[in-house]
């Protein structure tokens, strides 16, 4: 184990939140030290059941999306619409630092958890709030998901299909795995807020807020109608032929990425074998190439040398010419990528089972404390009796509260 002091040691964050945007926050924060309780229902967050949508089988005790999203935590399971265990939750409060939520705002305000009510009694507290589609305007009360409010609200898939196809196809956690570090960026600059001056803070984002950040460039550009070409377009007459990925003899894609296409122009063409090209001004500088519509007709050129060579071959010679590329991968390379191992991005986790899988860790690194212990997301209420015998709670209070069910703790057996 890691004894080096982790940055958040000594803070307590209460998680009243499921699935996936508002949990990654809670797991970063975790990694760093902090103390952090997740507060679930009876049956669980839905996250624990959504295996078969994402092809592994369901198992509570193997469950790498719920590692990925709640290791490093605690949990409590309450019947929060019972008197005690309302009760249990707020003594809870009174010893966080943080409470991060991603329930619907009338939610929040019909159970007396919203911030204007909770920041009287708890003036300290950092409130993190995360939605689908922010907290105001005439959508704040529909559910999100990164599927909707990310991907389809947020412009990408009407933007980034080719203009002849069907939107591509999404996979869970992108979108969320992006609020959830945002919303944490927040948390940590009104911490120390708190820290320093006493006075608590609210931290809000959403998935749709968060999409409409990072389509920024694009979105501004699109004021600009008679410049460039309106999206969704063909690849093959983007205003930069080069930004594009190429198939090649063994049915692979190399993505390309020149930003300023003058800079890179001479030394691509030559590692196409097309040296003849370099100073055909035809096709350079890119305002000559854009002034003569010539995207279509350059970017065919570039194709028909990629197809010619296998992807390893490609491979050899960007790299010998240090141009920007990547070969895509599939997730199935992702999981042997050396880079990926030599940064730490995984973490080798045994079950008892016997089965070793292998597990993402977030991506934020620290010097001096180290790789984070990596601990197995909590069952359901694993840590209920723990956690309210640090609040005062008898072993006798407990078992009452088990009986009437108002606090809940998996059965392993």
């Amino acid at each position: 184990m890691n004894e080096k002091r982790k940055p958040l040691q000594g803070v307590r964050v209460i998680e009243l939140a499921n699935f996936i945007a508002a949990a990654t926050a809670g797991r970063f924060m975790a990694d760093l030290g902090a103390d952090v309780i997740k507060i679930e229902a009876e049956r669980g967050d839905p996250l624990r059941y959504t295996a078969p949508s994402e092809g592994r089988p369901l198992d509570m005790y193997e469950n790498t999306t719920w590692e990925l999203e709640n290791g490093n935590k605690r949990c409590i399971s309450l019947n929060l619409k019972s008197e005690k265990a309302r009760e249990a939750f707020f003594k809870l409060l009174e010893t966080a630092d943080v409470l991060i939520t991603n329930w619907r705002v009338q939610a929040l305000q019909r159970a007396g958890l919203d911030y204007e009510t909770l920041k009287t009694k708890y003036p300290k507290l950092v409130y993190a709030l995360c939605t689908g589609y922010g907290e105001y305007g005439p959508d704040k009360d529909l559910p999100g998901f990164d599927f909707t409010a990310f991907f389809a609200r947020g412009g990408y898939l009407e933007t980034l299909r080719q203009a002849d196809s069907r939107p591509m196809n999404v996979a869970p956690g992108l979108g969320d795995h992006n609020v959830g570090m945002n919303l944490a960026a927040g948390i940590l600059a009104a911490l120390y807020q708190a820290k320093v001056s006493g006075h608590g803070e609210k931290v809000e984002t959403s998935l749709f807020e968060t999409a409409v950040y990072n389509m920024g460039m694009m979105v501004q550009a699109a004021q600009y109608t008679d410049v460039g070409k309106k999206y969704p377009i063909d690849i093959r007459e983007a205003d930069n032929p080069c930004n594009a990925a190429f198939k090649t003899k063994d049915g692979r894609y190399i993505q390309i990425c020149f930003p300023d296409y003058n800079v890179y122009y001479k030394t691509f063409v030559n590692v196409l074998g097309r040296s003849d090209l370099a100073e055909n001004e035809k096709y350079y500088p890119i305002q000559n190439l854009q002034k003569n519509g010539l995207n279509r007709e350059f970017h065919d050129i570039v194709c028909e040398a990629m197809i010619q060579h296998d992807a390893e071959y490609w491979v050899q010679k960007l790299v010998e010419a240090d141009l920007p590329f990547a070969k895509a991968q599939s997730w199935e390379e992702i999981l042997e990528d050396k880079q990926a191992w030599a940064n730490e991005c995984f973490y080798s986790m045994t079950y008892p089972n016997g089965n070793t899988r292998t597990l993402v860790r977030t991506p934020v690194k620290f010097q001096e404390m180290g790789t984070p212990e990596y601990k197995r997301g909590p069952l359901i209420g694993e840590h209920g009796a723990e956690i309210l015998k640090e609040i005062g709670y008898t072993d006798e209070q407990i078992k009452e509260m088990q009986a009437s069910k108002e606090l809940y703790i998996w059965d392993k057996s």
